[in-house]
């Protein structure tokens, strides 16, 4: 029998160069960018258009994603033989964000009550464990309650002024996230935390802190805010950083129960709580930084 042969200069031909991936790959990661842009631009449009439209839309959009990101929390801690309440837990979510649209004493008396309520479950639950309590209890303090400040950040303001805050803080973090990737993928070297987030390098936050900062020079640079160059800076450094903390957090909890997502109700995105866990942290340190420097 005749063997066929092949030449070096066909392998060559049908070979992808040295580094270059192939094309399917390619286009697979193409698409993936797509989409994770495409859904990336609807969740930021919705949450601008609330944030645009008044407090009570704002209530409302932040009380959905508190119930979502505090559903996903909950999910994972049960991956960890955890079983907490979800009723009550997710409930509280939900009023967290809604009380804040009377004033910041009404959290403090929905505080009081979930612990209450937390304390009279485990006295007459028998088989309920202070563990499940804890994270029962984590669970709408880590979600809803500090994604309220949003709505009190929102209502602080009124008119025009207020949507440009609230939009401008949301949007700090944002770029934040954005520079923090373009410059880590570009020029990271130095690891931050390879164990719990292995992409992230301090090249990449400064790169973060650098666009949190231009964003906050931006609502300075408006004249709408009792803000100085100085001032902006120290908000733009402080919401940058709490922002980075709110990822690792995450990123701790997901790697603490062996998930990659919190969930997968955003495609390219993973879940609500991983789109929301930089705001989790930066929106209420904006929100105390501006209240006691007297901005709002």
């Amino acid at each position: 029998m005749k063997q066929t042969t092949t030449s070096s200069d066909d392998e060559g031909a049908r070979r992808p160069a040295d580094g270059a991936k192939p094309a399917p790959e390619r286009s697979g990661a193409l698409h993936g960018l797509i989409v994770r842009a495409g859904f990336g631009l609807i969740y930021v449009g919705l949450f601008i258009a609330c944030l645009l439209l008044g407090t009570l839309p704002t209530a409302l959009f932040c009380a959905a994603m508190s119930w979502l990101c505090c559903f996903e929390f909950f999910r994972m801690m049960r991956l960890d033989g955890k079983v907490p309440n979800e009723l009550l837990g997710l409930a509280a979510s939900v009023l967290f964000p809604l009380s804040a649209l009377v004033d910041a004493v009404w959290l403090t008396g929905l505080m009081f009550v979930l612990v209450l309520s937390l304390g009279l479950w485990y006295v007459f639950s028998p088989r309920a464990r202070i563990a499940d309590v804890a994270v029962t209890g984590f669970g709408p303090l880590y979600t809803g309650y500090m994604l309220s400040s949003i709505v009190l950040l929102r209502d602080a303001v009124p008119g025009a002024a207020g949507a440009l805050l609230s939009i401008g803080v949301c949007a700090s973090l944002w770029v934040s996230d954005s520079f923090a990737y373009l410059v880590g993928s570009r020029l990271g070297r130095h690891k931050m935390v390879p164990k719990i987030s292995p992409n992230k390098s301090w090249e990449g936050f400064a790169g973060g802190i650098v666009g949190s900062v231009a964003v906050w020079l931006i609502l300075e640079a408006t004249g709408w805010y009792a803000l100085d160059v100085p001032f902006a800076v120290l908000c733009g450094v402080a919401v940058g950083v709490l922002g980075v903390f709110g990822d690792l957090i995450e990123s701790r909890i997901k790697r603490g129960v062996g998930v990659k997502d919190s969930g997968n109700l955003i495609p390219g995105h993973g879940g609500m709580l991983d789109r929301s866990d930089s705001l989790i942290f930066g929106c209420i340190t904006a929100y105390l930084i501006l209240r006691i420097g007297g901005i709002v």
